[in-house]
């Protein structure tokens, strides 16, 4: 067995967090995931919306302090859903800033990395199951943006209603609907082409809207500032590695599982000159 089917006062160290996407069983709303004890990756969900607006949001690089159980409405080791009786004390019990924790966010996020794709998608196809890991591109060769639906499917919409998913004001709104999707294309060791995947992380999300709101509703704008900070800023100044996780519609059918769910960017290390 990965993990014990039930995880009192779990620890979890969590290192990304999506940005909310209803599936077709309408559960899989918000996926977090972590290191349990910072050892074992752990996916948390479903979390509560509103968990992530007041003030029990907890951040990236958080340690954080709930009960956990096994949810057995998925096969993927890694999946912990909080107990229905202990769901609303989630307890921040330490945060990793960045000013003085990348070491230390690196010693803990960075024990096991892959640097092949294809070795991670034979671990998700066999008996491990495996659906989360970290990913060392060999090289990130573009940043590509694509347009997407602007609204909700209207089944998804009414599901959205019935579980709550509002910005917390006295009218109620539903979380908007990203309208355009973004991708890394990369290589990993032995690619014999480019891969392209989908970031489905909650930081590029709201990087895009804070974009769009400080230029004036520019999307052409907000794109290219994207961009600059996921492809210009962090290729050239950043040591990129990529949290990567499956979802449970596609773990067995598709041909690369996995999607982006994070962004892991720790400085890069300054070489001393020889000379």
């Amino acid at each position: 067995m990965y993990l014990p089917l039930e995880l009192p006062k779990a620890s979890v160290l969590i290192a990304a967090k999506t940005y909310p996407l209803p599936s077709k069983s309408y559960d899989e709303l918000v996926c977090t995931a972590g290191l349990l004890d910072g050892e074992k990756w752990i996916r948390i969900y479903p979390i509560p919306f509103r968990f992530l607006q007041d003030e029990q949001q907890y951040p990236k690089y958080s340690w954080i302090e709930l009960s956990l159980q096994r949810n057995f409405k998925d096969f993927r080791p890694e999946s912990y859903r909080p107990l229905l009786s202990d769901e609303k004390r989630i307890i921040i019990t330490e945060k990793l800033d960045t000013a003085n924790h990348w070491q230390r966010r690196k010693d803990l996020i960075l024990k096991e990395v892959f640097t092949s794709m294809e070795e991670l998608i034979g671990l998700a196809r066999g008996v491990a199951k495996k659906s989360l890991g970290i990913l060392k591109p060999k090289e990130i060769i573009d940043f590509v943006i694509e347009e997407d639906e602007r609204n909700w499917k209207p089944e998804w919409l009414e599901q959205l209603k019935q579980q709550g998913l509002f910005e917390q004001s006295n009218v109620k709104k539903i979380i908007r609907k990203l309208p355009y999707k973004f991708y890394y294309k990369f290589y990993t060791e032995h690619d014999q082409k480019p891969r392209q995947m989908a970031i489905e992380d909650w930081e590029i999300g709201m990087l895009y809207w804070n974009c769009l709101h400080n230029n004036s509703g520019d999307e052409t704008v907000a794109k290219q500032k994207v961009k600059q900070k996921y492809f210009d800023e962090f290729v050239k100044t950043k040591d990129i590695y990529l949290f990567v996780g499956t979802t449970l519609e596609h773990h067995h059918v598709s041909r690369n599982p996995f999607t982006i769910i994070g962004v892991f960017y720790p400085p890069k290390l300054q070489q001393l000159s020889l000379l």
